[in-house]
């Protein structure tokens, strides 16, 4: 079993910045996607960022050039560097990870960003 625990959500006014952090612990044999998504309320869950096990990222429009997402393989861990937040952005972010071809999620972290 493997089990993601998030961390880093809160409140932020807009224009600021907030790192999320996903690590992952238990029966880890190689993890290969990971991806930050989120859901706010009446929405459905969307993609926001994702990164390859080699590198390769691929972000949601309404992000590019504001966040970035990165991985520590020797950690387990992804992080999603957050800036120049938006009202928008309010949502739960969730992380994901793929082990083993099975699709693991985080329990979610609140982010809210106060015009």
């Amino acid at each position: 079993q493997v089990q993601l625990v998030e961390s880093g959500g809160g409140l932020v006014q807009a224009g600021g910045s907030l790192r999320l952090s996903c690590a992952a612990s238990g029966s880890i044999f190689g993890i290969s996607a990971m991806g930050w998504y989120r859901q706010a309320p009446g929405k459905e869950r969307e993609l926001v960022a994702s990164i390859s096990r080699g590198g390769s990222t691929r972000y949601a429009d309404s992000v590019k050039g504001r966040f970035t997402i990165s991985r520590d393989n020797a950690k387990n861990t992804v992080y999603l560097q957050m800036n120049s937040l938006k009202p928008e952005d309010t949502a739960e972010y969730y992380c994901s990870m793929t082990v083993s071809l099975k699709v693991y999620w985080g329990q979610g972290t609140q982010v809210t960003v106060s015009s």
